[in-house]
């Protein structure tokens, strides 16, 4: 099976969907490689970054969960590196 590392970044507007967002997020954790939240206080937005490393699907996949989350929205940026597994 052939895996990509990419990295999402999210931005969440509404934190009642913080919920959500993590227990998708725990779903996917085998391929989590890292993951890092910021809250941003003052604009009242969390903005979250996760490096992933993952068959294209899969990333696909859970990057449009994420953003079908009311108040979260999500772009990824892939990486060239392909590794068979």
């Amino acid at each position: 099976m052939s895996t990509r590392i990419a990295v999402m970044g999210i931005i969440v507007e509404n934190t009642d969907s913080v919920e959500t967002l993590n227990a998708l997020l725990h779903e996917y954790g085998k391929y989590i490689i890292g993951r890092m939240g910021i809250p941003y206080k003052e604009k009242n937005v969390n903005i979250v970054s996760i490096a992933i490393d993952a068959p294209q699907d899969t990333i696909a996949a859970l990057a449009g969960k994420v953003g079908n989350i009311a108040g979260i929205s999500v772009k990824t940026a892939y990486s060239s590196v392909i590794t068979d597994e």
